[in-house]
């Protein structure tokens, strides 16, 4: 049971700090998503509260059968750079949406991209199967980094953006 136990904690862990993290940073958000100029390709607001789980789910079930390898060499650093990855997810919506620091959010989201490609290498090292699962959040946090990089760009000048 005690395994059971850990293994639900590490596909909920995601879970439950993105719903934190949208009650307490991302509450207004669509609001805000319409205000501004948007790049091209840029989604509809309501896509992102669809993807976000999904994206969740596959982090903590990458984790769960990273971390349950029979190659325990990599434990640490599957363990560090899957919560320094999910640390910085979070931050991006607290730097972007709840404090307004959109430069400082965009360099964010390429540090969060660097991050996660680490922990899927590492993910991917330890166990090929967790770390293709995280494919579709690597091509997602790319996606992130180029809606950041494009509102920056076509909304700095605009006071209401900062």
């Amino acid at each position: 049971m005690h395994v059971y136990n850990k293994n639900l904690a590490r596909i909920t862990v995601p879970f439950v700090g993105g719903k934190l993290i949208g009650k307490f940073a991302v509450k207004n958000a669509r609001k805000d998503y319409k205000k501004n100029i948007k790049p091209p390709f840029s989604p509809p607001g309501y896509i992102f509260p669809k993807v976000w789980p999904v994206l969740y789910a596959s982090m903590g079930i990458a984790y769960t059968i990273a971390k349950n390898t029979k190659y325990r060499k990599m434990t640490k650093n599957i363990t560090i750079s899957h919560y320094t990855q999910l640390g910085l997810n979070y931050l991006w919506s607290l730097l972007y949406f709840k404090y307004k620091l959109r430069g400082l959010a965009l360099i964010e989201s390429y540090v969060l991209l660097l991050a996660v490609i680490a922990m899927s290498i590492n993910f991917y090292k330890t166990n090929k199967f967790s770390g293709i699962i995280m494919i579709p959040y690597i091509m997602w946090s790319v996606f992130a980094s180029y809606l950041t990089t494009g509102n920056w760009i076509l909304n700095k000048d605009n006071p209401d953006y900062l």
